[in-house]
């Protein structure tokens, strides 16, 4: 069999990540920080809103359900938070992998925060804290070898099937 023949899985959606675009051009951001424009946005892809953090899908994700919980603060250390902020992203945590099992039944998680450009944060200015759905066998040949991804979900799709999952789940 040629290579012409060959199945095709397009991935269109990592060239602006590649080229840079939807990005800010520097790791800190200031007024250009997509999690502060991202906050007032009406057309988005927030999950939940709390008083002091929300829930979004990340643009860029490594896992189908890659969500993102972000102070509305532009904050870059955890230990900057408050207290009322700290107790808030647990909490997200919390529903937010509740809603995911429900949704979607990951075998597991990985959750964490990337704290300035040495530890790999794409955007060190503004904290977030991401949660990843694991399921066993997700990181196939297509990852090890065509770099790239499968996802069976449109971000927007799965925005909606988890802000209603939330919404069950009270």
């Amino acid at each position: 069999m040629g290579h012409e023949e060959w199945d095709r899985l397009w991935v269109p959606h990592r060239m602006p990540y590649i080229r840079g675009e939807s990005r800010p051009p520097t790791t800190d951001a200031g007024a250009d920080c997509p999690f502060c424009l991202e906050d007032g946005a009406e057309d988005s892809l927030v999950v939940a809103r709390g008083p002091s953090a929300f829930v979004v899908m990340n643009l860029f994700p490594y896992n189908p359900g890659h969500l993102l919980i972000c102070p509305y603060r532009h904050v870059a250390d955890y230990t900057e938070l408050t207290g009322e902020e700290r107790a808030e992203l647990n909490d997200w945590q919390d529903r937010m992998m509740r809603a995911l099992r429900a949704a979607s039944g990951p075998h597991g998680f990985n959750i964490g925060l990337n704290q300035g450009p040495a530890a790999g944060a794409g955007i060190s200015g503004h904290l977030h804290q991401h949660i990843v759905p694991r399921w066993r066998g997700d990181a196939n040949f297509i990852t090890t070898v065509g770099g790239a991804r499968t996802m069976v979900m449109l971000l927007e799709e799965t925005r909606d099937l988890l802000a209603r999952t939330l919404a069950e789940l009270g």
